[in-house]
């Protein structure tokens, strides 16, 4: 099979991972992400075991919503230095 960017795939050893969008093509490699959300590089020499699959049976997870970090209380003013210069 030959692959191109853009293409979707099954991968025959991994059907958990669901289908996957190809989005990168290298000489030795391709970079899928597949419906379970995570991008997986796949050698050229296991390029055999992708299955084409259907274009509308891809759909990426949402992107995730970053987690509301608690905001922090502002520090107090230091206290003026005991110290000061000379002139």
């Amino acid at each position: 099979m030959t692959i191109r960017r853009g293409d979707v795939v099954s991968h025959c050893g991994a059907v958990q991972w669901g289908v996957g969008k190809v989005v990168e093509i290298g000489e030795n490699q391709a970079s899928i992400h597949f419906n379970d959300g995570v991008f997986r590089k796949i050698a050229a020499s296991h390029f055999s075991s992708l299955l084409p699959a259907e274009a509308a049976s891809f759909t990426p997870p949402p992107p995730a919503t970053p987690e509301a970090k608690p905001v922090k209380a502002p520090k107090a003013p230091k206290a003026a230095s005991a110290r000061q210069k000379k002139s």
